[in-house]
């Protein structure tokens, strides 16, 4: 997987996802890394892109066909136990914002 998500010509969906980290992992990047393994098999999932600096501030954006792709993925019985983890161990603060992607472009790789 590359940093960039390789996504379709809009329009598609984009949940964006803001936290900042509790300190100590505690699991949290083994159920990270199984999270965007059990997305990317989702049907509607188009990719995702995520960062986290120093200070534990994290943005997560993946990007869906559909609001129902969204919903679906967020009822999915293991990412629900994830999500209950977060909230109990790993998130001090989150937001979770979803978007209508209208446009789109970028300079390719070289």
């Amino acid at each position: 997987m590359t940093a960039f998500a390789r996504t379709p010509a809009p329009p598609y969906y984009a949940a964006i996802f803001t936290s900042q980290r509790t300190p100590g992992d505690h699991g949290y990047a083994a159920t990270a890394d199984r999270m965007v393994e059990l997305a990317t098999c989702q049907p509607g999932f188009l990719g995702v892109e995520s960062v986290r600096d120093a200070d534990g501030f994290g943005v997560t954006v993946s990007y869906w066909t559909s609001t129902e792709a969204i919903a679906a993925w967020k009822a999915d019985l293991e990412h629900r136990a994830a999500q209950e983890a977060g909230l109990r161990h790993w998130y001090a603060h989150y937001e979770l914002r979803v978007a209508l992607v209208v446009q789109a472009h970028g300079k390719p790789a070289a």
